[in-house]
């Protein structure tokens, strides 16, 4: 199988304001993807271009305005969420808000069990529980009758993909996994995710802002910018060689350890500007350095640079001519 998980074309259109002064928001456009069996694949970029809002239709939390994803070779019709039950699980953000405060986390392994009947005793399950903690560097013993508050952030979003691993699934979506662990503990999240590809063979859709670990994880990455994948391709050649100029200005936003150059980045990673969706041709023209004329006119299409996809004027025959 070459393609674990393919989205075709996927968007997904909000109307925003009131019946009378209505605005329609594109939040993902055209997006296509895939991921192959035992790949991390990254979908990267700032606060509201689209990543969760992808990652919410990849597991039908959200359905798509339009477009196709096919999963195993499948298609997913609309509406339909039995698909993934078993062959995909997702973790999440914030690890203290996946379990609830008043009740111990071994519960809801149990009810995993429960639910999927993974188990036809206690024993049985308590030994599957056991194993898949130990996967992820904890034991049942440690967590046995505890409460969230008696675990820190890393200690709890080791736990939430232990609990992920029960129905052994072939994909992994994670959205924004370590934002909200301490530095000193987010290598060894990001470390995790190999060691499932390397000795599980499964897949990831690792999604984040943070290009470091992306870089760091990652086969393959794609950029998004407000609700277009730009760049697609290696993490090596995408980063290291960016081709788009987004792409080029996330890299160099990057801060270097050396305190004699200047951070040179002036990405806003916390504001969503409706302009920017709203824009008739590339999405990137209000902030591109190298903006033609044709930008502001026309979105610009797919185009094959080497081993890589860049959605930009730059690289079209006519403009290169």
């Amino acid at each position: 199988m070459d393609k674990l998980l393919e989205v075709k074309n996927l968007t997904k259109v909000y109307s925003l304001g009131s019946i009378t002064s209505r605005i329609r928001i594109t939040a993902t456009d055209n997006v296509s993807f895939y991921i192959k069996p035992a790949e991390i694949f990254t979908l990267a970029g700032e606060s509201g271009c689209g990543k969760t809002t992808t990652a919410k239709m990849v597991l039908s939390f959200e359905e798509p305005t339009s477009g196709t994803i096919v999963h195993k070779g499948k298609p997913r019709a609309k509406n339909e969420k039995v698909w993934f039950t078993q062959g995909v699980q997702a973790i999440y953000q914030d690890p203290f808000g996946t379990f609830n405060p008043l009740r111990t986390v071994d519960r809801y392994f149990f009810e995993t069990v429960q639910n999927f009947k993974l188990a036809d005793s206690r024993d049985t399950a308590v030994t599957l529980i056991d194993r898949k903690l130990k996967a992820v560097g904890l034991s049942y013993e440690e967590f046995a009758g505890k409460y969230p508050s008696e675990f820190s952030g890393g200690q709890l979003q080791r736990i939430s993909i232990a609990r992920a691993l029960l129905t052994d699934p072939v994909l992994l979506i994670a959205d924004e996994p370590v934002s909200m662990v301490d530095a000193s503990l987010r290598m060894s999240i990001v470390n995790l995710f190999k060691k499932l590809k390397e000795e599980f063979g499964m897949s990831v859709l690792y999604i984040t802002h943070d290009l470091a670990t992306a870089y760091y994880v990652s086969d393959r990455i794609a950029i998004m910018f407000r609700g277009n994948i730009v760049e697609m391709g290696t993490v090596e050649e995408v980063l290291m060689n960016p081709r788009h100029p987004y792409t080029q200005m996330l890299r160099d936003s990057i801060p270097e350890a050396d305190p004699k150059r200047r951070w040179r980045g002036r990405v806003n990673l916390n504001e969503t500007e409706y302009e920017e969706y709203l824009k008739q041709g590339c999405r990137y023209a209000g902030r591109c350095p190298l903006v033609m004329d044709i930008c502001r006119q026309e979105a610009p299409a797919n185009i094959q640079v080497g081993d890589v996809l860049v959605r930009c004027h730059k690289y079209t025959e006519s403009v290169m001519t």
